[in-house]
C-alpha cells in the first residue's frame, strides 16, 4: 500500500496535496497495490481524496485538533507507518509537508527522498528530484523498508481524478501524543494584508521586478492583474526595496506557482525567480533587455518600456 500524507484548509484539500495523491497513484499501480491517505482532522476530505484515487482516509484526532504542531503530525504519520506498513509514503512539497516527512525520517531511521518529479519502483527504486532550487535534477536510489517522498511542486497533475471513484472510507485513530510532541506549536495566524486571489491558486499573475521602478509604479501591474482576474507578484529585489510585501515574492524563499498565464514585467529572472514561476503553462516577458535571462524562459516577449506597455494591454483588455 502507498500511504499519502495530505494536507488541507478548512477540510478543503490543497492544491500540492491533490499533487502528491497523483504520484501516490502511479506509485500504486506501479507495484500494484492501493493508495491510503492519512490526515489531521478534516472530515470532509473523504470525497476529495476518494476522487484522487485513495480507498481510505485515516484521520488523526489530536487534542489540538488541526492546529498545526509538527512533532505531533509526524508521531501522527509514523502512527500509521506502523500500524499500516506501506511501501512508501507521499508527501506534498510544501513546507509543513517537508517538515512533518523529515521529522518521520528522524525518528524512524527511514530513507528519504524530497522533492521528486518522477519515482521507479524496482530493487532499488530510482528516482529524479530537484537540487539546488531546481537548477539541477538527481538522479538517485531509494532502498529501505518504506520509502519517504515528497512531490516537487507542480511536478504533477492537481486535476488528475479517478473515473467512478467514490469517497474514501474514513478511520479514525488517536496517536498517543505526549508534552514532548506539542513543545513546538503555532502561537498565532497572521491574516494577508491584502485579499482578492490567492498568489498560489491565480489562473493569472502579473509579476513585477525592479524595472517598475517605485512602489507607486505597482499600481498599473495591480490594474492589469484585476483587469485579468488573477494576482499580483513579485521578485526578491521588489520586497528587498521595501515596495511590497513578502507574501507577493515569488521564487526560491517565496511562492511557487503553476499560473495558465505568467506576464513577468520588469523581472530580469534570476534562477532564484525562475524557480518560483518554472511552472507555469505560457511565460510572457516585458522588459527592455533582449538578453535577459527571463527571454530564455519566456514562450512571449515584448522589447520594449512596461511603462507603455502595460498601460497598452490594460486599455485593450478596458475596450474588450
Amino acid at each position: 500500500m502507498i500511504l499519502a500524507f495530505v494536507e488541507h484548509a478548512d477540510g478543503q484539500l490543497d492544491r500540492l496535496s491533490a499533487e502528491s495523491l497523483a504520484l501516490a497513484r502511479r506509485l500504486g499501480a506501479a507495484v500494484k497495490t492501493g493508495v491510503e491517505a492519512v490526515a489531521i482532522g478534516g472530515e470532509s476530505l473523504a470525497a476529495a481524496v476518494g476522487r484522487h484515487g485513495a480507498d481510505v482516509l485515516h484521520l488523526a484526532q489530536l487534542d489540538d485538533g488541526d492546529a498545526y504542531v509538527p512533532d505531533a503530525w509526524a508521531a501522527a504519520v509514523g502512527d500509521r507507518i506502523g500500524a499500516l506498513g506501506p511501501e512508501a509514503v507521499v508527501a506534498p512539497g510544501s513546507v509543513r509537508g517537508l517538515e512533518v516527512l523529515a521529522v518521520v525520517a528522524a525518528r524512524l531511521g527511514l530513507p528519504l527522498a524530497a522533492n521528486c518529479i518522477d519515482v521507479h519502483p524496482g530493487d532499488p527504486w530510482s528516482v529524479t528530484r530537484q537540487r539546488w532550487a531546481g537548477s539541477l535534477l538527481e538522479e538517485a536510489t531509494l532502498e529501505g523498508p518504506v520509502k519517504l517522498l515528497s512531490a516537487a511542486p507542480h511536478a504533477f497533475p492537481a486535476d488528475e481524478m479517478v473515473a467512478g471513484a467514490t469517497d474514501a472510507r474514513i478511520e479514525p485513530f488517536a496517536p498517543t501524543i505526549g508534552e514532548r510532541e506539542r513543545r513546538v506549536r503555532v502561537a498565532r495566524r497572521l491574516a494577508p494584508e491584502t485579499g482578492g486571489v490567492s498568489l498560489t491558486d491565480a489562473r493569472v499573475v502579473v509579476g513585477g521586478g525592479r524595472g517598475v521602478g517605485s512602489a507607486e509604479g505597482f499600481a498599473m501591474i495591480e490594474e492589469l492583474a484585476g483587469l485579468l482576474g488573477g494576482a499580483v507578484g513579485v521578485s526578491r529585489a521588489v520586497t528587498s526595496a521595501g515596495w511590497r510585501p513578502h507574501t507577493e515574492q515569488v521564487g526560491q524563499t517565496g511562492a511557487r506557482i503553476a499560473p495558465d498565464l505568467y506576464i513577468a514585467c520588469g523581472i530580469s529572472g534570476a534562477i532564484q525567480h525562475i524557480v518560483g514561476c518554472k511552472a507555469a503553462k505560457t511565460i510572457l516577458a516585458i522588459n527592455t533587455d533582449p538578453d535577459a535571462p527571463i527571454m530564455a524562459q519566456a514562450d512571449y516577449a515584448v522589447i520594449g518600456d512596461l511603462r507603455e506597455v502595460v498601460p497598452a494591454i490594460a486599455a485593450a483588455l478596458r475596450r474588450s
